[in-house]
């Protein structure tokens, strides 16, 4: 992986999944399986010791929310999932990744809620591009165009911030946990890039669009090295929008980039189904032998 971040450093986004807080961490630490179990428990019967069989976590957390019934307690439950997650603190990876990001000022997509990876580099909340798209239409449900850097993100492709993909816990209205979570936000980019009068699939200028200033502006049109993320079938949120990139390339074919999920051999993250999908996307499956060639000091070291 030190040879790929090499030779793309230059134009690269990162994606990166939960894999980032459980490398090196103690064992059941930092799991979202285990705040849903513990949610379970509270909620649904003391005898929950994981997620059963036969359901997604995206499943089962809409399951909790049926069963705290009202809204008020469906806000709660978000907040109780925030609460799991306070003590979360950066990991040595965290500062590795997010030092070598700086220095290539490389976007970071996370599909993570907690702040561990600007808390890593010292980076504060901003909000990039408050212009005639995005001034008047912030929301605490949807904080897209909201990012931890350091400096001021005027152009989100070409600075170094930290975006947070399925919510962030500073906004707990915002955290994306459930598969009704995940199609709302389906929703709010099909417009965004196909329904409203200045879409991206109609846009000759990439800056003209009600995402220009987000973080979907990185994720359409920068090369994505995925780690850290089993973006298995429940994914739908983001699987959906790695179709829509495909659908959007094949439209602008100048606008074409690639992309490369990392996964560690024999650990069957990549099975046959996900590899045609992935390929079929125009990600590259790319093998490394283990998770210290993704996480570890040598492979965040200058080139």
């Amino acid at each position: 992986m030190h040879e790929l971040l090499g030779a793309h450093q230059h134009d690269l986004a990162l994606v990166i999944g939960n894999g980032i807080n459980r490398y090196g961490a103690v064992a059941g630490r930092n799991s979202w399986e285990g705040i849903l179990t513990e949610l379970a428990r509270r909620h649904i019967d003391p005898a929950h010791t994981s997620i059963p069989t036969g359901v997604s976590p995206t499943e089962f957390y809409d399951v909790l929310e049926l069963a705290v019934g009202t809204t008020a307690g469906r806000t709660s439950l978000q907040a109780q999932f925030c609460a799991q997650m306070v003590d979360w603190t950066p990991l040595p990876q965290h500062r590795l990744i997010t030092q070598w990001a700086q220095r290539w000022a490389t976007p970071v997509l996370t599909t993570n809620f907690e702040g561990t990876l600007g808390q890593a580099c010292s980076s504060k909340l901003r909000r990039c591009g408050a212009d005639k798209f995005t001034a008047h239409k912030f929301t605490a449900y949807y904080p897209w165009s909201s990012c931890y850097a350091p400096n001021p993100v005027v152009d989100p492709l070409k600075s170094f911030a930290i975006w947070h993909i399925n919510g962030m816990q500073v906004y707990r209205q915002s955290i994306r946990l459930g598969l009704s979570h995940y199609m709302g936000s389906v929703e709010r980019a099909r417009g965004w890039l196909n329904k409203s009068g200045t879409r991206l699939f109609g846009a000759k200028d990439i800056r003209s669009w009600p995402g220009a200033n987000t973080w979907l502006q990185v994720f359409l049109h920068k090369p994505l090295l995925i780690f850290g993320l089993g973006l298995g079938e429940n994914e739908v949120f983001l699987r959906w929008l790695l179709i829509e990139r495909a659908k959007y390339f094949k439209r602008f074919p100048d606008r074409s980039r690639p992309g490369w999920y990392v996964h560690v051999e024999g650990s069957r993250d990549v099975d046959p189904g996900k590899k045609i999908f992935l390929e079929g996307m125009g990600i590259h499956p790319y093998s490394v032998p283990d998770h210290a060639s993704i996480y570890g000091e040598k492979t965040w070291s200058p080139v």
